[in-house]
């Protein structure tokens, strides 16, 4: 089977590599792949990383392959053995940071700086505030004060030895008593505490081992990304996945220094679009990873109405305030304030300082006191509904971050008692968007703005609200909009119209390494927004003889149950213990309530994941069975479908259902190639069965008939005629391809069913259904067509076929 190396995939699939899952066993997966129908492997990334990482995000040398993984031969063994099946290889690179690993000589770069400070080479990799501390880096690395935790230092030659940590010593301190040769390094060693409100680095989120990278330096550029465009310019690798770049100082022009390095291969970003945001046009990129698709595929399947009632439900089941659960606006803007006073308080610092230099650069900006500023840099930063402004000194602000700006600008005054001080929320929205000059200040200010407001939303948002707001967990996804779940089929088919037009080689997902919950556990979860009445009752009932802490906690505990369709404590507790901490309400991951979270444990184990669960939840489970099939396969379908690129998550081809990492990065077992057999199929019927009868079929079909699916493509939304054509979402590909799905088949049967509703075949002849094989042509009842199955891809037949 020949590769078209400058073609986009037709579809990816998703491996998450580890040492438990390397080159080698990713290599006996492949002809089971390649006989799905997938044109590309999509690997995790590959380079040096952390020993024993379970993700290889935590990076430490970017010059090598991962040894853990096979290393390069590995790599090119895997790449070889995909190739004589016919697939390509995706790349995840990691740009934004680098690991602070114990041993730090793992890390190559940061043992230099840290041995030789500012005037080492490696210092324009790391983006540190030298300034700060002393001229020095500050390491919050120690277990306790540095009082209580000196015994534990030790000296070894011209290394310093803190239990699994070693530093390399300043050249000449070697002999110097050890509080001497602490304070003559070019780092301080510090209780972990002091991250929150005294780092000196930029890091990833709220993570301190994950030191940020200045890939903006163009020497930082070439030396981080040479091994991976050897790999590309080879033939070894064919796309690339982008993570995180939020986090750059500059995406757009990391894009297109990536664009040109790669000669335009293939390329998709993480990024997340915040309800109505758009990709920014100019990114030469094919566009996201497809967080945008997977909220618009699960809203389809999720009842406007229900939802309101669960949410109502929640309300009066747990109780809570309006901005710690009670109301989702609310919510996100307490996280917010709690987390840029609390979690990021050493970056809010740091913007301050910054803002400090700008205002005594100038006359005309002097005499804005700090706490002024800070009150404006706070104020404003939670007010941004999105992640961050893409503004660059020197160039044209776009209209977007102008009006995202003033708009937050506007509410921030309010904070401000006297209006003369307000002034200051003018002076942060203009530097902000880099109307104040060009300078070195200028750009830090601009740049150092949007990424703290990044980390802000990922951590307020993503790792605080969404564990706070439960009402319906299936709607507390990347990307998601919690207080309004639902899509229509005119905004899916909208959507989809403006993909095809814009990006249509973007990434399209259901599931990934970073989803909170698998597709089919929240298409398990969507399916309650048709019982809402059934759920309130059934915790009610709960509750009345429950252990759990508190109401929270049981809805959150029994509604991930439910997804998981599995009474496993050993999966559930984890996730649960994640939910609690995440939400930082009665315990945190760095002020842990011990008797709080034994209570959580002792509750989930005994109850949720507990001998009684399954049948507590089986009269709800089998009512609920025909809107989770068809959840499960109107998604899927959809998604393999509709315009963009595909990715299919690793063992998501079958029924998959999994919670928040690290659940959702257990490796499948795949079949050892065609002959072995499906082991879904072998091993199962029903659901399993049918979800991969469907993503074979699908995925097959886009490979065989690229020119259907791709950049040339069209995409036609069909409307279904009759009393239940909402029920109905169905579309076109090139006039060849038909997809039709049933949303919402609970109140489609209270109804009364389809009751003669109607689809009009695009273009007359003759199609064929792939699931069933049957034939069909003009218009044709719906009551007909899904009779076996809520969903049918049909194709056009071949003249007298």
């Amino acid at each position: 089977m020949k590769r078209d190396t400058s073609a986009p995939p037709t579809a990816t699939y998703r491996l998450q590599l580890q040492p438990g899952f390397p080159f080698r066993e990713a290599g006996r997966a492949v002809p089971h792949l390649a006989d799905l129908g997938v044109s590309h492997l999509h690997l995790s990334p590959v380079l040096e990383a952390v020993p024993g990482s379970a993700h290889g995000y935590d990076v430490v040398g970017h010059d090598a392959v991962r040894a853990e993984l096979g290393g390069e031969e590995g790599l090119r063994a895997l790449a070889r053995t995909a190739h004589a099946h016919g697939l390509g290889l995706i790349l995840d690179i990691v740009p934004n940071h680098m690991a602070l690993p114990a041993p730090e000589h793992l890390n190559g770069p940061l043992w230099h700086m840290l041995r030789d400070g500012p005037a080492s080479p490696y210092a324009r990799w790391f983006d540190v505030d030298w300034a700060e501390h002393g001229g020095r880096l500050l390491l919050p690395v120690l277990g306790g004060p540095l009082g209580d935790e000196l015994a534990h230092f030790t000296v070894d030659g011209d290394v310093l030895r803190y239990h699994d940590h070693a530093f390399p010593l300043r050249p000449g301190t070697e002999r110097l008593p050890l509080p001497e040769l602490l304070d003559a390094q070019w780092y301080r060693p510090a209780w972990w505490r002091l991250a929150r409100t005294e780092l000196n680095y930029r890091r990833f989120f709220t993570i301190s081992d994950l030191i940020a990278v200045r890939v903006e330096d163009p020497e930082v550029f070439a030396a981080t990304h040479a091994t991976v465009l050897a790999l590309l310019d080879e033939g070894v690798i064919d796309g690339l996945r982008v993570d995180h770049p939020d986090g750059l100082a500059d995406p757009a022009g990391y894009l297109r220094r990536l664009a040109a390095a790669t000669g335009g291969r293939w390329t998709v970003v993480e990024k997340i679009l915040s309800g109505d945001e758009r990709l920014p046009a100019d990114w030469p990129v094919a566009g996201t990873t497809g967080y945008d698709a997977l909220r618009h595929l699960d809203g389809l399947f999720t009842d406007p109405d229900g939802a309101g009632e669960l949410a109502a439900a929640y309300r009066a089941f747990a109780g809570p305030p309006p901005d710690r659960g009670g109301d989702w606006h609310a919510t996100v803007r307490r996280a917010a304030y709690r987390v840029i006073g609390h979690e990021l308080a050493a970056e809010v610092e740091r913007l301050v300082r910054a803002a400090g230099r700008l205002c005594e650069s100038s006359h005309r900006l002097r005499d804005h006191a700090p706490w002024a500023l800070r009150t404006a840099l706070c104020e404003t930063l939670v007010r941004l509904p999105v992640y961050r402004p893409y503004a660059v000194p020197g160039l044209p602000v776009t209209p977007v971050d102008a009006a995202l700006l003033d708009e937050a600008a506007q509410g921030a005054r309010t904070a401000f008692a006297v209006p003369e001080e307000a002034r200051a929320v003018e002076f942060v929205r203009d530097a902000a968007l880099g109307r104040l000059g060009e300078g070195p200040d200028q750009r830090d200010f601009c740049a150092r703005f949007a990424q703290t407001a990044s980390a802000l939303r990922a951590k307020s948002v993503e790792d605080t609200a969404f564990y706070r707001y439960a009402p319906l967990l299936s709607a507390t996804e990347v990307g998601g909009v919690p207080d309004r779940p639902a899509v229509t089929p005119a905004e899916f088919h909208a959507f989809c119209a403006r993909l095809q037009r814009d990006w249509p080689a973007t990434g399209t997902v259901l599931s990934t390494h970073d989803t909170k919950r698998s597709a089919d556990a929240r298409a398990r979860i969507a399916a309650l927004s048709e019982h809402p009445g059934r759920w309130a009752a059934l915790m009610d009932r709960l509750w009345a003889h429950s252990t759990a802490p508190d109401p929270h906690v049981a809805w959150v505990a029994w509604q991930s149950a439910f997804g998981l369709g599995d009474a496993d404590a050993g999966r559930l507790v984890p996730a649960v213990l994640k939910s609690v901490r995440e939400a930082a309400l009665l315990t945190t991951w760095t002020e842990p309530d011990a008797a709080y979270e034994a209570a959580v444990e002792e509750f989930v184990t005994a109850g949720p994941g507990g001998p009684e669960a399954a049948a507590a939840l089986a009269p709800l489970e089998r009512e609920a069975a025909p809107t989770v099939r068809a959840n499960t396969l109107g998604a899927a379908l959809l998604h393999l479908t509709m315009p963009g690129v595909p990715d299919v998550y690793m063992g998501t081809e079958g029924v998959y259902r999994a919670l928040v990492d690290p659940d959702n990065r257990r490796v499948p077992r795949f079949p050892r190639g065609p002959e072995e057999g499906p082991r879904e199929e072998a091993e199962e019927d029903g659901l399993p069965a049918e979800k991969l009868r469907l993503t074979r079929t699908a995925l097959r079909l886009r490979r065989e008939h690229p020119r259907w699916f791709g950049a040339l493509a069209s995409y036609e939304p069909l409307g279904a005629a009759g009393p239940a054509a909402d029920h109905c979402v169905a579309f076109g590909r090139s006039g060849e391809v038909v997809a039709v799905a049933t949303r919402l088949p609970r109140r489609l049967a209270e109804g009364g069913g389809w009751r003669g509703t109607v689809l009009e075949l695009p273009g007359g002849g003759t199609w064929r259904e792939l699931l069933t094989g049957g034939v069909w042509q003009g218009r044709v009842e719906m009551a007909e067509l899904l009779n076996a199955s809520p969903v049918a891809l049909l194709v056009r037949a071949a003249d007298g076929a």
